[in-house]
């Protein structure tokens, strides 16, 4: 088993989510069940990575070996980059540093295949050896490998950090898809699962209608009205009415989707901004219906990710969650905008000490696994000494 280096305490995080947009970097220090972060960083993707990728994910058929190749190699670099530059924004050296738990770019995420698989790429290689650091990567498949989804992997993390013996607590992490982790105070269980859409559907209307990455603070949303037959046939979808564990992604969730909806509205299609507000009731609904199907109730929900900004999907979700209290993963210390690095700077000291990292509860694996291949690096110095 690799061992910690003797002098390293701080652990680096590397995520890019379903948006596709960049990656997010963290410095993270780890107590008893506790984390600190000690510096962040976010890198965008070049426009022609990111128009890439879009096109790789969107269209598979097209997406050939030397596509993935060049895209793999790219987004290692990217991901190198990203924790040169956490270092350096901070200086502190490689050394101060026992490993990297990179997540990759997920490119493709098929658990219900014939044969199951997800595909996260970022060539771990390129992190070690551009940092020289140990890297640790590829954390989905060996779960996947046990007859697990492969996701969500973060609850895990959420209940070493969050879970308390005596209050009921849920964390929503919204990203491009949300998901859940149900912790309650008198049980060891934890539940965790994709709800659905989280942002993906908002941040495409918005690239298509505002011309914008995404629509700020949730503001056009906002002064839109909700179709409640969009919506209906939207709640009707299978996805929302599967038991857990399941999880999804944008092979599902995607323009695709929402315009087969549409179509069946016929001539009674709304308009753009009512289908916005539409899609944020969307996702507000189907992640408070997941808490309230799965428990009594939550004392506390946690709200974490790039959702966590969109203050007309907020206001929606507390709405739907009248009578718990709805607050941000920063009254407990950690940044909403992190938690995700964060966990996966976790997942990569769980890896070296050995310790499990999924919860075959909440992923349907057949048992507990260890998760992660690990990339030693073979360079003396990293490339920034």
């Amino acid at each position: 088993m690799p061992r910690l280096r003797d002098s390293a305490t701080s652990y680096v995080g590397l995520m890019s989510g379903t948006s596709m947009d960049g990656i997010d970097a963290a410095l993270v220090e780890f107590g008893d069940h506790r984390c600190e972060i000690r510096a962040t960083l976010s890198a965008q993707y070049p426009d022609e990575l990111r128009s890439a990728l879009l096109d790789a994910s969107r269209t598979p058929a097209d997406c050939t070996v030397d596509v993935i190749g060049n895209l793999d190699h790219w987004i290692g670099e990217c991901f190198r980059d990203a924790a040169l530059a956490l270092l350096k924004a901070c200086n502190i050296s490689a050394k101060a540093v026992a490993a990297i738990g990179s997540h990759g770019q997920t490119l493709r995420h098929q658990p219900h295949a014939t044969r199951p698989f997800t595909l996260q790429i970022g060539d771990p290689n390129i992190i070690a050896t551009g940092t020289g650091i140990t890297t640790v990567a590829d954390f989905r498949r060996a779960d996947v490998a046990l007859g697990g989804e492969g996701a969500p992997l973060t609850p895990a993390f959420h209940q070493w950090l969050f879970a308390s013996p005596e209050v009921d607590r849920a964390v929503i992490n919204i990203g491009g898809i949300a998901n859940v982790t149900l912790l309650p105070a008198s049980s060891p269980g934890v539940t965790g699962f994709d709800t659905g859409p989280g942002n993906t559907l908002l941040d495409s209307m918005a690239r298509q209608h505002l011309d914008k990455p995404y629509d700020e603070d949730g503001a056009w949303a906002a002064t839109g009205t909700v179709c409640a037959e969009l919506l209906q046939v939207m709640l009707s979808d299978k996805y929302f009415q599967l038991s857990p564990p399941k999880s999804s992604g944008f092979e599902y969730f995607n323009t695709a989707w929402l315009n087969a909806k549409l179509s069946s509205l016929g001539k009674t299609a709304p308009i753009a901004v009512d289908v916005q507000a539409t899609l944020a009731e969307l996702s507000a609904r189907t992640i408070a219906a997941a808490i309230l199907a799965n428990t009594s109730g939550a004392n506390e929900v946690l709200i974490c990710g790039g959702g966590v900004h969109n203050k007309d999907l907020v206001q929606r979700l507390t709405t739907c969650l009248a009578g718990n209290t709805v607050k941000s993963t920063e009254s407990f210390g950690l940044h909403p905008d992190w938690v995700e690095a964060a966990a996966f700077a976790w997942l990569a000291r769980r890896r070296l000490e050995g310790k499990p990292g999924n919860l075959p509860a909440v992923t349907g694996a057949s048992r507990p696994a260890v998760l992660g291949a690990v990339y030693r690096s073979y360079l003396s110095t990293p490339v920034s000494e």
